[in-house]
């Protein structure tokens, strides 16, 4: 790190963010087989299939008419299920690779959004513009996740719905992540925070509490939380984009997921967080 990138900290951290992401958009390696309509289709399909909370989460046939936000578009696939449901659509990402994606992606679908490279942080959007603010998967990345948070809540219009989701700090993916990079490695006092913003996905990922989450979030109303135990928790899926090997797959072939889902339903990776704009 340069003397510049000491004096400015939190700069130097997202681009190290930016940098992870637009070397590969989230799920490129894994789900995106071809850059083609039907590659694109076959994601979608992957994504719904490992995460079909999606849909009741997001709500797309709710948002007809409406001007819907969404904070790091990614590949596009949830972009895609609201634009087809007829919502008017704004997108961002903080790498310009996802926002070539979403593009090339609704070009060969015939579809239609205002795709900004952009940073949650800082949005360039005037307060009270949207009906709805998605972001999935997205803020926990960012060094300033408070100041994402608010501006959230600044560019929605009084009565607006935010539906956010954020890395739960207690899950079977933090706690193999510990084990293998805490305990394995003869560092058991190695906090969860640095377990996440060293191994999980990008430099500096966090995970939060739902007493945390709904305090990012004080200024809403109406604010609630929810956990889900997730295929990354279960090892049902590749186990993200910077983590192979033997041990892996010793452990994806004894994980006992059956049991698992009886006891450990706390346990996952995936926290909701839903509110409203105070009118």
């Amino acid at each position: 790190m340069t003397a510049e990138n000491f004096a400015r900290p939190k700069e130097y951290a997202k681009t190290k963010v930016a940098e992870f992401w637009d070397a590969a958009s989230c799920g490129e390696t894994l789900y995106l087989p071809t850059l083609t309509r039907e590659g694109y289709e076959e994601q979608a399909r992957q994504r719904y299939a490992l995460e079909p909370f999606i849909v009741e989460f997001a709500e797309f046939d709710r948002w007809r008419g409406k001007s819907v936000f969404e904070i790091g578009v990614g590949l596009g696939a949830d972009h895609q299920r609201f634009a087809e449901e007829g919502a008017r659509l704004t997108g961002i990402d903080l790498t310009p690779r996802a926002i070539d994606h979403v593009r090339r992606r609704f070009e060969a679908l015939g579809l239609t959004s205002d795709l900004s490279v952009s940073d949650a942080e800082d949005l360039p959007f005037p307060d009270g513009t949207f009906d709805l603010v998605y972001c999935y998967g997205v803020i926990h990345h960012t060094p300033n996740t408070a100041a994402a948070a608010q501006e959230i809540l600044r560019v929605l219009k009084p009565g607006g719905e935010f539906r956010v989701m954020i890395y739960h700090r207690r899950s079977l993916v933090g706690l193999m992540l510990w084990l293998r990079y805490g305990l394995a490695t003869g560092h058991p006092f190695t906090t969860m925070t640095e377990i996440y913003a060293r191994h999980l996905e990008s430099p500096g990922t966090k995970a939060f509490t739902q007493a945390e989450a709904v305090n990012l979030f004080s200024l809403a109303e109406d604010v609630s939380t929810h956990v889900v135990l997730t295929h990354g928790d279960l090892l049902e899926s590749s186990a993200g984009q910077r983590h192979r090997g033997a041990v892996l797959n010793i452990a994806r072939a004894v994980w006992p997921r059956w049991l698992l889902r009886r006891i450990a339903r706390g346990w996952g990776l995936f926290l909701f967080v839903t509110g409203r704009k105070r009118a």
